[in-house]
């Protein structure tokens, strides 16, 4: 079976806080270790009341210091909100510190609304080349440069393997071009996912980085005893799913039964279309729907998570999930 790995949002739970949500992201990041997932990913948003993982960097260093061998990386930074440099010293640093065990996956999303990712005190370009010019410009800092007036320091020479994180056909288009590989955010934005693999695999430029071409797509995964209960710890997802496309995000709420059939079909179909990427029920359920779901994409890498509001319900879905195809 093709490689797992964690995304952690380090959810905030109703009656938690923020301290609670980061040791509960270590604490999943250490099991994660030694159950045999390749990477635990932390994505960057701001302004929101149920996520914990806004210092990316930060929230990575404290994950990296309590682990030893599984890759951390950021699924991703927002690159409009940061100077190049800054992010280059940044993973420079956690690459110094946790040498061989650091990605970076960069979006081109601000990650955020237009009132915070202007507080963020950085200019937001529609101009879609500022993507590119920026992260061409972060790459460079890693190179060794003895005669460059800016150095990133640390991070100069240091190889530090990039991502293009993506939704849409852009982002495809810039992995295949700069021969990165490339992460679709299918478990929120699934639409485009089918044409942005073909994309990116038949327009592909091998590069010194990358060879082939390297698909990784986001999924959800809920698993539990019976199909019932995965149902039932999903709903606090589709709370939180109905609540962020109302404009008032919130922490994530615990498990309502039956959540869905209070909800006017409109709501029903924002739910339906966010989660399409997803295996939610008993174990055999999940397997059966994680192997479609490889078979229809080609993905040569999962990338799971898991809005559950309980910790210990939350561990035992990531265990479950990577033991069904465990040798």
């Amino acid at each position: 079976m093709i490689p797992f790995s964690i995304l952690d949002l380090a959810p905030i739970v109703e009656g938690g806080d923020a301290r609670q949500a980061l040791h509960n992201a270590r604490d999943l990041a250490q099991h994660a270790e030694r159950w045999g997932y390749k990477r635990f990913w932390m994505a960057e948003h701001h302004s929101m009341p149920g996520i914990a993982s806004a210092a990316t960097s930060v929230a990575l260093a404290f994950v990296g210091a309590a682990t030893s061998t599984i890759r951390i990386g950021a699924g991703g930074i927002m690159l409009p909100n940061h100077a190049p440099l800054v992010i280059a010293e940044q993973f420079g640093t956690l690459e110094s510190l946790f040498p061989g065990r650091v990605d970076l996956g960069l979006g081109r999303a601000p990650g955020t609304d237009q009132a915070a990712a202007q507080a963020m005190r950085r200019k937001l370009f529609s101009h879609e080349n500022q993507f590119p010019r920026d992260l061409v410009g972060l790459v460079d800092y890693s190179r060794a440069g003895a005669g460059r007036r800016v150095r990133a320091i640390p991070g100069e020479g240091l190889d530090i393997p990039v991502w293009i994180l993506g939704s849409s056909l852009f982002g495809a288009q810039l992995a295949a071009a700069l021969g990165l590989p490339y992460a679709f955010a299918s478990h929120f934005a699934p639409a485009a996912m089918m044409d942005a693999i073909r994309l990116y695999r038949e327009q592909f430029q091998p590069s010194p980085r990358l060879g082939a071409p390297c698909v990784m797509l986001g999924f959800n995964a809920i698993c539990a005893d019976s199909d019932e209960e995965a149902q039932l710890l999903a709903t606090s997802v589709q709370q939180a799913v109905v609540n962020l496309r109302a404009g008032r995000p919130t922490r994530l709420p615990p498990p309502v039964k039956d959540y869905a059939d209070t909800l006017p079909p409109g709501a029903r179909a924002t739910i339906d279309n966010f989660l399409a990427c997803s295996a939610i029920g008993a174990p055999a359920t999940v397997k059966a729907a994680i192997e479609d779901f490889v078979a229809r994409t080609g993905a040569d890498e999962l990338i799971l998570t898991a809005q559950i509001f309980d910790h210990a319900a939350r561990l035992r879905s990531f265990e479950t999930v990577i033991g069904l195809f465990a040798g």
